[in-house]
């Protein structure tokens, strides 16, 4: 999204609630989806955002999830940093639409909390955990198939590989041939990306709101106990499965390599930091997830890393208009690194199963 001017951006903060008059805001955090700014007036400090409606398409049905969630969970809520707060419109509404098109809201800004970028220690992780897990315990009651699907398909692993095929068939630039050992690894598991809806199909795995971006960074801890207070990023809840959260997390955090490392060598899954997550993620969920679901997690972390890693290939295959890069093969380099995690995953899938039973006794 293009930088907003200034004139713009006052004029949506003169649509909000505010206590106080603005006497600053700048741009804040590390997002690269919304336009994020830190905005202090004279009594209170909040987060204001421009939404970016060329990924999300329905702004409102998104911000009508947000409104949703966050009300149900501060129904027992014990600190008010436990759950976002939307601060709303002159007119009563959750966001403004501005006359140049853009769509906006504030929160109040979570003070004395700090996040991560990147967990600092396995007790980061286990709070981070527990914070996700907490999350499913919250909503395990929530009527997640009445939420809207901000983004349509988004962890529908069988359609991610069927738009992969079309990449590989399509091939615009030629890149294919050098990546013929990439595509024959996602081919050669085409069986196992139908498992976690045929499981939804059969009972096996229970719709609920699933986050959908369970990185550390969207987590809000205390800044003085590091205690988990409060999940962030709601833009991607929707109906989906426990497991893709859990996966997720396990994917980008339990790794002992950046996302883009090119010596795979290096690059690892941490089955100490498999354990920690899970007893975080099992712990803040309290119990309120089924047996057949608890089983499950080890394929959620195989499944998310396998969808990420053909994301990034078919990426790669259509000229890098996806994911941002910084050189031509960045995009074949996440996807490697991503095989090489599955690769990790299929070769102690009875050790990490055997972690989740131990676990959930």
């Amino acid at each position: 999204m293009p930088k907003k001017p200034d004139s713009q951006i006052k004029q949506a903060l003169r649509q909000f609630c505010l206590e106080g008059t603005p006497v600053s805001f700048a741009p804040y955090g590390n997002g690269h989806i919304n336009d994020t700014y830190l905005v202090t007036t004279d009594q209170k400090r909040y987060i204001l955002q421009a939404i970016n409606h060329f990924v999300f398409k329905e702004p409102a049905l998104l911000m009508e999830n947000i409104e949703r969630v966050t009300a149900f969970l501060r129904r027992n809520a014990r600190d008010p940093r436990e759950v976002l707060t939307l601060v709303p419109t002159l007119s009563g509404d959750s966001f403004y639409h501005d006359p140049q098109g853009d769509f906006w809201r504030v929160y109040l800004f979570l003070e004395n909390s700090i996040c991560l970028d990147r967990v600092e220690s396995p007790a980061d992780f286990y709070e981070c955990a527990a914070a996700f897990g907490k999350f499913q315990r919250d909503l395990s009651s929530f009527p997640a198939e009445t939420l809207h699907e901000t983004i349509p398909d988004f962890h529908n692993t069988p359609k991610r590989y069927r738009d992969f095929l079309q990449a590989l068939e399509r091939d615009p630039l030629g890149r294919a041939a050098a990546a013929q050992k990439e595509i024959a690894f996602v081919k050669a598991r085409a069986d196992f990306y139908p498992l976690l809806l045929e499981a939804s199909r059969k009972g096996d795995l229970p719709l609920r709101v699933s986050h959908n971006d369970t990185k550390s960074n969207n987590v809000m801890l205390d800044a003085v106990t590091r205690k988990a207070l409060c999940v962030i990023d709601l833009d991607t809840i929707m109906p989906g499965f426990s497991v893709t959260d859990f996966g997720d997390a396990i994917r980008f955090g339990a790794s002992t390599a950046a996302e883009d490392e090119q010596d795979l060598d290096r690059v690892r899954l941490d089955l100490d930091l498999f354990k920690v997550y899970t007893e975080g993620f099992l712990t803040g969920a309290g119990h309120r997830l089924t047996e057949s679901e608890v089983l499950l997690l080890p394929e959620g972390a195989k499944m998310m890393t396998i969808e990420c890693g053909m994301r990034f290939l078919a990426d790669y295959l259509e000229g890098d208009v996806y994911f941002k890069t910084a050189y031509p093969e960045h995009n074949l380099v996440r996807a490697r690194t991503q095989f090489k995690l599955v690769e990790e995953m299929e070769r102690y899938q009875e050790t990490l199963k055997e972690i989740v039973r131990t676990v959930n006794r």
